[in-house]
């Protein structure tokens, strides 16, 4: 059953087309997975066909209702009691302020509650802690057909059963998913540089050969002055043919030279270490602190008397569940000074919002970017190329950025700023793939302090050395990986109903000894022998 769809699709941004391509198609049973760089046109495609912007060219046929996630937007409640309940809205109905995560499952409530035949989702797992992405895939699962933008590899694989790659304008489909596409591109590059590598060597070799040949032509002597005419005009023939081979050689190398297919050279790392002298950084060993440190919205309690360190020169993540404060945790130290919050003289605080407030829309990546750098041009546009925006890129207006150019700007203008203190709130939210790898390896070479919201597990795995657990009003310090803390988290819980099952076999124990003091005759036996089983099950740690 066809579901949509597009044909002879063009959408311009000025002279630039985004989206172009002649036919595409949705059936019902279709699972795709919408994938692509920033500023490929992602979000644009969904919009089209969702009817939301008008293609330049071309038609959409929706031929069934469709329901929307969109990004980048507020929405207010309209889901039903049940959908609400589900995304543990039903109490917030009344409340004015939310927090991203709460605001991305309002509008995930939303769309879902609608049960239309085809689903569009825009990165819906922005903001989501790791329980919201948990039940949002448990939820999109149930559907059966639906357009899914995420650089969530693991969602994309558990979910999709296509993936629509969107490069250059056109699209690309693999009825496979994520995985099976990221090895086929994976061999495509490690062809690409092979091919490379042949192109030079092959270059090198004819380019060598016609040099050869063309100095050979030049070596072949003339006849000697004292030499008879016709001595001479044989020699003169001689050297002619013999000047004529080497010429005919060397023009067959230019032509095999001129026909050689120019391999591209493959992208490069770009590496450059930041002055970070310029930047005056602290000294002390504890940059961020509280000792206790209350606060609520209103009649909800974020913190009761917590405190926390954030150490000079740490990569700390703020881990915890949607709503328990860790946004507001990082407004509270970027609003300092305030008497239960400390932050040392010389840190200089760098904030990235997800508004774009620090950028203007009227100018360049590179004029945004060198505003209030402290650095040289030179090493903006090399952390620009880092953060794979390069070459005449940088010219382009932010304007006419996507969402995820626009963030890479925003990290972009924090690196090269004189701050020595980032705080990063959900900084892979709507970044593609490659996109979150180069930001990582930004981070990971930053000499600053970074303290960070993230709920992408993969992220923080490679980023934070320390995090900084929220829960029940407190603020619990881990010392190493999330994946350290998440392995000492279960054998914690291990521990705990090792115990609990180990009272309930001493309570069983006692039960059957008072038993056997008032049993009959006929049941002592039995009891005892039970008393004796389970004795020995305790004794080995058997406790089931």
């Amino acid at each position: 059953m066809l579901l949509l769809e597009a044909g002879n699709i063009k959408k311009y941004y000025g002279d630039r087309l985004i989206i172009g391509f002649e036919d595409f198609k949705v059936y019902k049973g279709d699972k795709i997975g919408l994938i692509g760089k920033n500023g490929s046109g992602k979000t644009t495609l969904l919009n089209i066909l969702a009817k939301e912007i008008e293609p330049d060219e071309g038609f959409v046929k929706q031929y069934c209702d469709l329901s929307y996630i969109r990004q980048f937007s507020q929405e207010e409640m309209k889901a039903n009691p049940k959908a609400l309940k589900e995304f543990n809205l039903s109490d917030k109905q009344h409340q004015k302020v939310f927090s991203g995560g709460e605001e991305t499952r309002i509008k995930i409530a939303n769309a879902l509650s609608k049960e239309k035949l085809l689903l569009l989702a825009d990165e819906p797992t922005a903001n989501l802690d790791y329980k919201g992405i948990e039940l949002l895939k448990q939820k999109i699962s149930k559907t059966e057909s639906f357009i899914l933008i995420s650089h969530d590899r693991d969602l994309l694989d558990c979910l999709c059963n296509k993936t629509l790659i969107i490069k250059e304008g056109s699209l690309n489909l693999y009825n496979a998913g994520y995985s099976f596409y990221k090895t086929q591109n994976e061999m495509e590059q490690q062809r690409a540089e092979q091919e490379y590598r042949n192109y030079v060597s092959e270059k090198t070799k004819l380019e060598e050969g016609i040099r050869n040949r063309q100095n050979r032509a030049k070596t072949v002597r003339k006849a000697p002055r004292r030499m008879g005419n016709s001595e001479a005009r044989l020699h003169k023939r001689e050297a002619t043919e013999k000047q004529e081979k080497i010429n005919n050689a060397a023009n067959s190398l230019k032509t095999r030279l001129e026909k050689l297919e120019v391999k591209e050279r493959p992208r490069e790392e770009f590496g450059i270490k930041l002055d970070f002298s310029l930047t005056n950084p602290p000294k002390n060993k504890i940059v961020i602190s509280a000792e206790k440190l209350s606060f609520s919205y209103g009649s909800k309690k974020l913190f009761d008397e917590a405190k926390f360190m954030v150490y000079n020169g740490s990569k700390t993540v703020l881990w915890g569940e949607n709503g328990t404060g860790k946004t507001t945790l990082l407004n509270l130290i970027s609003d300092e000074p305030r008497e239960d919050i400390f932050v040392v003289p010389r840190a200089r605080i760098g904030y990235f919002h997800q508004g774009f407030e620090n950028l203007e829309y009227n100018k360049s990546v590179l004029e945004n970017v060198m505003k209030d750098s402290v650095q040289s041009q030179t090493v903006v546009r090399t952390i620009l190329a880092r953060l794979l925006i390069a070459g005449d890129d940088v010219f382009k207006n932010v304007g006419m950025l996507s969402g995820g150019e626009r963030i890479k700007v925003s990290f972009a203008k924090l690196f090269v700023s004189n701050a020595n203190v980032l705080l990063l709130d959900e900084p892979t939210n709507y970044l593609d793939m490659k996109s979150i790898e180069a930001l990582e390896n930004v981070l990971c070479d930053y000499e600053g302090t970074v303290l960070f919201v993230s709920h992408d597990s993969a992220f923080v795995n490679s980023v934070a050395d320390k995090l900084l657990v929220v829960e029940n009003q407190r603020i619990i310090e881990f010392t190493g990986t999330l994946r350290d803390y998440l392995a000492s988290r279960q054998r914690s819980s291990m521990a705990d109903n090792e115990e609990t099952e180990r009272m309930i076999v001493q309570m069983r124990m006692a039960e059957i000894v008072t038993r056997i003091s008032s049993a009959p005759e006929s049941e002592k036996e039995r009891l005892e022998e039970e008393y004796r089983m389970t004795l020995k099950r305790l004794q080995r740690g058997l406790y089931s």
